[in-house]
């Protein structure tokens, strides 16, 4: 995501960006997100598994699912307002917003180390994370009288969809844990929640669209509950039988495929109008990509290669919004930092791109040691 994000796609090939919405087809970028949905998933049963093996209560869980959703929501509606900053009518520019709004966050949401011996002073930066969010909210204004100038959910940014997405996946681990048949039935259920509303019968929906929106269009669940069933998968057969395993996720990766192109003579592949047979194909591509990436290490071992993308995984929100955080403080000082992006040559830029991602991976890891660690 960092790597597709930084690239200057008016000099890269069209390959690695976005495929427009009308045109039938996807690049590397259209696969990364929902690349990451299906991680998400793929981490339920064994995140919320460990709460039910403590025998924490379900309504604990729920309060539990349901906080952390929120909160990436809520980053996510304030990461996608960010563009619509109207400087003059604000009394603050788009980076300055940004910025105070990135810094309110990481207070926030940050997991404070000996937070029972440091209560008031924790309790002290989340007030204050508070008071600068609210009055940024109340500050906004993006001189767009059609929305009264004040935020919009819009499509809810990435990590408002990974919220929706989460939220739903987790609520259906809740109430069918381990069975893989009834998750694979939900599964099935928002597959065709997508082709319906792909195929327009779902307006009687519209009333409600505005919230639930994510839901009734089926494709971020789908892809998340997708992950979800390749994680009960994975807790249900040990690595010892990793023959197994690599048959199960090949043969599913290889079903999801041929779904997503038999699909297509009806919806085109478009991830911006989020096509059942967009979504198909890159969850069969997740699978693929998963059961290599097992096969090399968990199988044969080899581990050490990935040293340099460790800190993006144990850290993966910090991860995603520090990265932000330093392009408006960029932008804000005018200092020519990512003199790459100003290349003329594709591989100068997608260098420089690639660096820039395990840079910021590196600087999750330091960010790590000095005590922030974003959990929602």
């Amino acid at each position: 995501m960092l790597f597709v994000n930084d690239l200057n796609m008016d000099i890269v090939p069209a390959w690695l960006g976005h495929t427009p919405e009308d045109v039938d087809g996807m690049g590397l970028a259209d696969w990364v997100f929902p690349g990451f949905l299906f991680i998400a998933g793929m981490s339920v049963p064994f995140a919320l598994s460990k709460r039910f093996a403590k025998e924490e209560p379900v309504n604990m869980v729920i309060r539990y699912i349901v906080k952390r959703s929120v909160s990436l929501i809520i980053i996510g509606v304030l990461m996608l307002n960010t563009a619509r900053v109207d400087p003059g009518l604000t009394g603050l520019s788009r980076n300055m917003w940004a910025l105070l709004m990135y810094l309110g966050v990481f207070l926030l949401w940050n997991d404070y180390r000996d937070a029972d011996s440091r209560f008031f002073t924790i309790a002290g930066f989340k007030f204050f994370a508070l008071v600068i969010l609210v009055i940024l909210v109340f500050k906004f204004n993006s001189g767009k009288p059609e929305n009264n100038s004040s935020l919009i959910t819009g499509w809810w940014g990435i990590l408002g969809q990974i919220g929706w997405g989460y939220l739903t996946a987790a609520l259906t681990y809740v109430v069918c844990r381990d069975s893989l048949f009834r998750t694979s039935f939900v599964a099935l259920f928002f597959l065709a929640m997508n082709i319906l509303d792909g195929s327009g019968h779902t307006d009687y929906l519209d009333s409600i669209r505005p919230v639930l929106g994510i839901v009734i269009q089926g494709s971020v669940p789908f892809i998340v509950l997708s992950g979800l069933m390749g994680g009960l998968i994975l807790r249900k057969i040990p690595t010892s039988e990793y023959r197994k395993m690599i048959l199960i996720f090949t043969g599913m990766g290889i079903i999801y495929l041929g779904s997503g192109i038999l699909l297509r003579k009806w919806f085109i592949i478009s991830k911006i109008m989020a096509t059942p047979s967009w979504g198909l194909i890159c969850t069969g591509i997740s699978f693929l990509v998963y059961i290599f990436l097992y096969w090399i290490t968990d199988v044969k071992g080899f581990s050490k290669w990935a040293f340099f993308i460790r800190p993006a995984g144990e850290n993966s929100l910090t991860t995603y919004l520090a990265p932000n955080f330093l392009y408006h403080l960029i932008w804000m000082s005018g200092i020519p930092v990512l003199i790459y992006k100003q290349s003329s040559e594709p591989l100068v830029v997608i260098a420089g791109s690639l660096a820039w991602a395990i840079l910021m991976a590196g600087f999750a890891a330091l960010l790590g040691r000095m005590g922030i660690r974003l959990r929602p």
